[in-house]
């Protein structure tokens, strides 16, 4: 029989590990409404399915005297284990451990969990709640941030990637989250900032506190960086769960079937969308009246508004939609709605998840704002996503498709394999209004009754080309249908490509606009 002393010294270090930072700095973490490292896997991972990996770690960077040699697993928990039944790889930093800094020890471990998760094809998930690169260990810590960044960029386009933020995540550490494919932020702990508020006071002068510099309502609404954001560890723990539902392990996978009730709502739409388009109406109650069992999980919901993006299930299908949304800015777009989609789109087809496009689009927002803004060089974006993605690529007209923006949402020529389109579709290169001061300038200006004319002008222009059909004589519509049609006809569609095989040119990379 071995001696009793080996169990119990294992028992030892065990305990040091599961409490690396000490009971009071546990108590602390929930006195601010946070879970601690390990009690988040535990929510995260299906029951008793989590295995630890390099618990024992401790700090080994050559100085002498830094601090956090005496932390086993050295502020991070890494391991694997199942979600849902699925394989997933997770790293939870432990703020009660030198505040969860990035040292260069537990950089390696975080490294080789990605690499592990590259290998086994299957998803990464972390856990962030991090004061930044750990300062005593000076340059060896920015060194460690570097691999990890390093290790995300690698891994982008081979397995999603998946960040929660519910404490802070400072400095160049918060790069991290930022190269992974979506970012969820605790509502009240979340924060993300390069700089913090001392530094910003002592730089620029401005006093201001770390929720109005990177708070999760600063980067819902303002930056773009949160994907999604709920109010409490729980929550985010969940949506983690709900998210990788709609998911493929990895980029050889497709997302999995998933069994589903065919109850079709699509009869509703006549009574959803106005046939005068100058009506707005909210785009979500039609993506709803489509999917399976009413299931819609919207990405970025509070950032640039005027376009709706996120999965749905179709015929069990996991689904990306893109979708204008006339109650915002008359569903125009600008540069950070392209930049929503076209990140989502590139999302999408990285993973092979087929592509919806709902259209219902003025054209672009003018001025000289969003001139000046970037719109060419951002709106192109879209149009470079849509054109390079090589997943099945579905298009449905509802209402108004306008010139530029209408060819940016997945035309015909850009690359759609199949284009639907209501009775009540608008295609044309800009409003009849536009039109007409455009090519009838002239009778206009010489007109005894100009406003008599112009209506004249207007209804002509309309009648001829304000219909879908015209349109589909010339192959930029496949099909004209009724809407309560969509939903079986957009299932068939799906099943229809669900085999698709294109290849882009061959070439080392495309080089997307800034």
């Amino acid at each position: 029989m071995w001696d009793r002393s080996f169990y119990e010294e294992l028992e030892k270090k065990r305990e040091q590990m599961y409490f690396s930072g000490g009971k009071d700095r546990i108590q602390k973490q929930h006195e601010k409404g946070k879970l601690t490292a390990r009690e988040r896997i535990d929510i995260l991972m299906d029951k008793d399915s989590f295995v630890e990996i390099a618990g024992f770690q401790i700090s080994d960077v050559p100085i002498e005297g830094v601090h956090g040699k005496e932390h086993p697993g050295d502020g991070v928990v890494t391991g694997y284990g199942k979600i849902n039944g699925r394989m997933v790889f997770v790293s939870s930093q432990d703020f009660t451990v030198m505040g969860g800094t990035i040292s260069k020890g537990n950089s390696r471990k975080i490294c080789n969990l990605i690499q592990l998760a590259i290998d086994h094809k299957a998803p990464y998930i972390s856990l962030n709640d991090s004061g930044g690169a750990r300062i005593d260990e000076g340059i060896y810590s920015m060194d460690a941030c570097s691999a990890i960044l390093h290790a995300n960029v690698m891994a982008s386009g081979v397995i999603p990637q998946i960040a929660v933020v519910m404490g802070p995540c400072a400095g160049v550490a918060s790069y991290s989250p930022a190269l992974m494919d979506f970012i969820i932020i605790q509502k009240t702990n979340g924060q993300m900032y390069l700089t913090g508020p001392n530094v910003v006071k002592t730089a620029v002068g401005q006093d201001i506190t770390a929720d109005e510099l990177g708070g999760s309502q600063v980067h819902a609404e303002k930056s773009g960086l949160a994907h999604f954001v709920y109010d409490d560890d729980e929550n985010c723990l969940a949506k983690v769960r709900e998210l990788l539902d709609y998911l493929p392990q990895n980029c050889e996978n497709k997302p999995k079937w998933k069994e589903y009730r065919n109850i079709d709502w699509s009869d509703q739409i006549e009574r959803l969308i106005p046939d005068n388009p100058r009506k707005a109406y909210d785009v979500r109650p039609v993506i709803f009246s489509i999917a399976d069992n009413g299931s819609f999980l919207e990405v970025q919901r509070d950032y640039a508004r005027n376009i709706v993006v996120g999965f749905v299930r179709i015929g069990g299908e996991a689904v990306g939609v893109i979708a204008n949304q006339p109650k915002e800015m008359a569903g125009s777009l600008d540069g950070k709605a392209s930049e929503k989609a076209a990140r989502f789109i590139r999302f999408c087809d990285c993973f092979k998840i087929p592509l919806l496009a709902m259209v219902d689009v003025p054209g672009y927002m003018p001025g000289k704002e969003n001139e000046h803004n970037g719109i060419i060089r951002r709106g192109a974006k879209l149009l470079y996503a849509f054109s390079e993605a090589t997943v099945p690529k579905i298009t449905l007209i509802l209402r108004k498709a306008y010139g530029g923006a209408y060819l940016a949402m997945n035309s015909k020529s850009l690359g759609a394999d199949y284009v639907f389109a209501y009775p009540i579709a608008q295609v044309a290169i800009m409003s009849a209004e536009g039109a007409v001061e455009v090519l009838k300038r002239r009778e206009l200006k010489n007109a005894d009754n100009p406003d008599e004319l112009r209506e004249k002008f207007k209804k002509e222009y309309e009648e001829e080309y304000y219909n879908p059909y015209y349109s589909a004589s010339i192959g930029m519509i496949d099909e004209v249908i009724k809407p309560s049609e969509t939903r079986k006809r957009i299932l068939q569609a799906i099943a229809a490509f669900r085999n698709k095989e294109t290849v882009n040119p061959r070439r080392r990379h495309g080089n997307m606009p800034l």
